[in-house]
């Protein structure tokens, strides 16, 4: 190794030391993530390759958003790179004297470059950034779904309790009733036939006109019986509308994301293989896909196992034997995503045979007897490496093969 170029990434810029072979620093400075401070820190890499006929080996560590524009900044150029987990960078860098400043950190990476063996960042499709970035979005818009869904049945509880009762409280027609008829005042302003062709129109998804005026009906009698907390010119109605309003627009930008994240998957041979397994749909394979990434950059199932954060933490001290956990460590979202893929599975068992809740009831009786959770997790297990073994050989999956594994 002839050189090493180290950055310590922060907003905006990074600090930046060049090392010769000899471990000495021959340059130190900041540099901002302009195109001027781009296009020098292209001609110094250039310079170096053309004077010892090869790149410089250069290395930083993932800083979430901030390390992007120097990740691009090396693909675009073509230049080979180590991007280490903040985790990885800590435990190798660590010394016994804490003195922490972008420009030591900078310095022990480049340091300890000589002595570890790191990982080329390896070059692969765009579709998976793209679905990675699509995916947490995703997350994003369910969490504010959660927030609205709450705030919306508190306000509910003070207009027109009796609507969660009539209705169930995330489907569409609840939503539009819940915008037009926020109050019960409001109902009885209105007869059983107009309630019923005012839920007709605004309701998108087919309904019969017979159910139409069995839910006025409902409407009818339970605003003759309610006494909400305050009356229809309040401005808690305003809200319920607002609410009702705001999770419809959420609900539908989960949809549009899922549909794009459909059409970038469709060219993936790995959405097909992944459709193949009962409990996994398009929602939950595209998802998985953007999660894990190209999968085929692990040599083994550990190593998903491990990128996920279900491998075992074990801790032994003298006498003392902690109880397994995993380690929790890997992609949280995955290891979420994961789980609800298993607790489908289990809870839809009765639509087709799947082995891994074969195996979910197995842990479950004796002699094994296991809870729930650790039953879940080692499905989970079961699960990843089904998916690592299906996509890497190319096949699809077969409940009699898998079943006899």
């Amino acid at each position: 190794m002839k050189y090493v170029i180290a950055f310590d990434v922060s907003m905006g810029k990074s600090y930046m030391v060049v090392y010769n072979a000899h471990k000495k620093c021959e340059l130190e400075k900041v540099i901002e993530h302009t195109r001027p401070e781009f296009a020098e820190l292209k001609l110094l890499i250039d310079n170096i390759i053309d004077g010892y006929g090869e790149q410089p080996h250069i290395v930083f560590e993932a800083t979430g958003v901030y390390s992007r524009v120097l990740e691009r900044f090396m693909r675009d150029n073509g230049y080979s790179y180590c991007l280490l987990n903040p985790l990885e960078a800590k435990l190798q860098c660590d010394t016994l004297r804490i003195h922490k400043t972008d420009r030591s950190d900078a310095h022990q990476l480049a340091l300890t470059h000589f002595t570890n063996n790191r990982r080329l960042e390896t070059k692969t499709d765009n579709v998976y950034a793209q679905l990675k970035g699509l995916s947490r979005h995703y997350g994003e818009l369910d969490d504010d779904l959660g927030i609205v869904r709450n705030r919306m049945h508190k306000v509910i509880q003070i207009t027109f309790p009796e609507l969660e009762n009539i209705f169930t409280s995330k489907s569409e027609i609840f939503l539009n009733v819940a915008q037009l008829f926020p109050h019960p005042d409001i109902v009885l302003n209105y007869s059983k036939t107009i309630i019923k062709n005012r839920i007709l129109a605004n309701t998108n998804k087919r309904i019969s006109a017979k159910k139409a005026e069995e839910k006025a009906v409902k409407l009818l009698e339970a605003a003759e019986q309610s006494y909400p907390a305050i009356s229809s010119t309040d401005v808690f109605c305003d809200q319920v509308i607002a609410y009702a309003k705001r999770y419809q627009e959420l609900l539908l930008q989960k949809e549009q994301c899922i549909d794009k994240m459909e059409t970038l998957a469709e060219g993936l041979e790995e959405y097909r293989l992944l459709l193949s397994i009962p409990g996994i749909a398009t929602n939950t394979a595209v998802r998985l896909i953007a999660e894990i990434g190209d999968i085929r950059r692990f040599d083994n199932p550990k190593q998903l196992n491990a990128f996920a954060g279900i491998d075992i933490r074990r801790y032994q001290s003298g006498k003392f034997i902690a109880k397994d956990k995993i380690n929790k460590r890997g992609n949280k979202h995955l290891r979420k995503l994961l789980y609800i893929i298993i607790q489908n599975m289990v809870r839809l068992r009765r639509f087709g045979q799947n082995h891994f809740v074969d195996y979910y009831d197995k842990l479950k009786k004796q002699p094994y007897n296991k809870c729930h959770k650790v039953a879940s997790i080692a499905c989970v297990n079961k699960l990843l490496k089904t998916i690592f073994f299906l996509i890497t050989h190319n096949m699809n999956y077969e409940y009699r093969l898998a079943a006899n594994s």
